[in-house]
């Protein structure tokens, strides 16, 4: 358990997430109207993402306070938040109803193999453990990125405009942001009793749930309202 300015910026980190997750739910279900009809259910799923992941970094900030780190809290968190954040992006893309559901039964799958690939090797003592499962839960990471990657540059050729520019943010923001994860992972096989990076690893893994939930969620709002909008002018 983390001691000193450590426990407490870790604290202050986790309250920060709690805070914006609750915030950002409120803002999204605010925003529902202002999209089309057909881009209202990403929005929704943005505010159901962020209200679970809430939810979870409450548990995991008042655990934390009496001394305790569950991380089973947030694989609970990304077990059921990852698939969402996935079925987001292909509703405000615009992928086709056939194309959109042959990708759901492809990567809803492979996100919740990849997060329960990464579950025993995060809570393992042993190094082997968790190489082991980092790599085999990498398998299916690399499939996802792979996958979104190249259908965010295929949105992005079909539109121009706002459109294509917030697309090619959204790229971006996937890219950079997952990326965190498997490096924070890491963090106890270099060290396990590095209090450093036990606080660098709780840090990132927050900071990178605020960005892939809450910025990718108004990066999801921007792209529907950018839709929204050139679909009406034209």
């Amino acid at each position: 358990m983390l001691v000193g300015s450590d426990y407490t910026l870790v604290y202050n980190v986790l309250s920060f997430g709690t805070a914006v997750m609750f915030g950002a739910f409120v803002y999204f279900l605010t925003q529902m109207k202002s999209v089309s009809k057909q881009y209202q259910a990403g929005v929704a799923v943005s505010a159901i993402v962020v209200g679970i992941a809430g939810y979870h970094y409450y548990r995991i900030w008042s655990d934390f306070g009496e001394g305790v780190m569950n991380e089973g809290y947030r694989y609970a968190d990304w077990l059921i938040t990852v698939p969402l954040l996935i079925i987001e992006l292909l509703i405000v893309l615009g992928v086709a109803q056939k194309d959109r559901t042959s990708l759901m039964l492809k990567l809803v799958p492979a996100t919740i193999l990849m997060v329960g690939l990464g579950y025993p090797g995060e809570v393992a003592d042993g190094n082997g453990a968790k190489w082991t499962f980092w790599v085999l839960a990498m398998i299916p990471f690399a499939y996802i990125l792979k996958t979104l990657y190249a259908e965010l540059q295929k949105a992005g050729q079909r539109e121009t405009g706002a459109v294509a520019k917030q697309i090619k943010n959204a790229t971006y923001v996937l890219l950079t942001t997952w990326l965190v994860y498997p490096i924070a992972y890491l963090f106890p096989i270099f060290d396990g009793d590095s209090e450093a990076l036990e606080t660098l690893r709780q840090v990132g893994y927050t900071f990178a749930d605020i960005t892939a939930k809450g910025l990718y969620g108004l990066m999801i709002l921007w792209i529907a309202k950018a839709r929204t909008e050139a679909e009406s002018n034209a």
